[in-house]
């Protein structure tokens, strides 16, 4: 099995309800997952980004914005792109953020409100900027 393969396989949930610190390394698409430095894997709470391939799921909202420019604009709230991973990924480089878990967002992903120093509350950037819509089944009560 490849480094790649047993580091993406080892990666635990944060529990729901606790609050974890997240830098940034690499970002897949406009939400998520991010890549922690810490060790988590992001999938931001409460919003819907096209998938990287330009789809949208069935059961989720549907955005306009592309994949690729929704990943970018990502990119730009949290820090600054310093290059592609072998598997696609931009690599960033930013500050600390700090998230409040809300569990298992499927797979080895921990679902997070996450506020960057750099860009605020991503999620509520996200839909702010249009590359992103609210996920109404779980945007709950979050406020901006």
């Amino acid at each position: 099995m490849s480094l790649f393969l047993l580091l993406f396989a080892s990666v635990s949930i944060v529990p729901e309800g606790e609050t974890f610190d997240c830098t940034p390394v690499r970002v897949w698409d406009g939400d998520g997952p991010v890549w922690c430095a810490e060790g988590p894997r992001v999938r931001l709470s409460g919003i819907a980004a096209r998938e990287i391939d330009e789809t949208c799921r069935s059961n989720q909202p549907c955005p306009s914005a592309s994949a690729a420019d929704a990943r970018d604009y990502l990119v730009s709230i949290i820090g600054r792109p310093v290059g592609k991973s072998e598997h696609g990924h931009v690599l960033v480089q930013g500050p600390t953020m700090r998230c409040l878990s809300t569990g298992s967002a499927g797979g080895n992903r921990t679902g997070a409100w996450c506020v960057s120093p750099q860009g605020g509350d991503l999620s509520c950037a996200m839909v702010a900027s249009g590359y992103a819509l609210k996920w109404d089944r779980y945007w709950g009560n979050h406020r901006c």
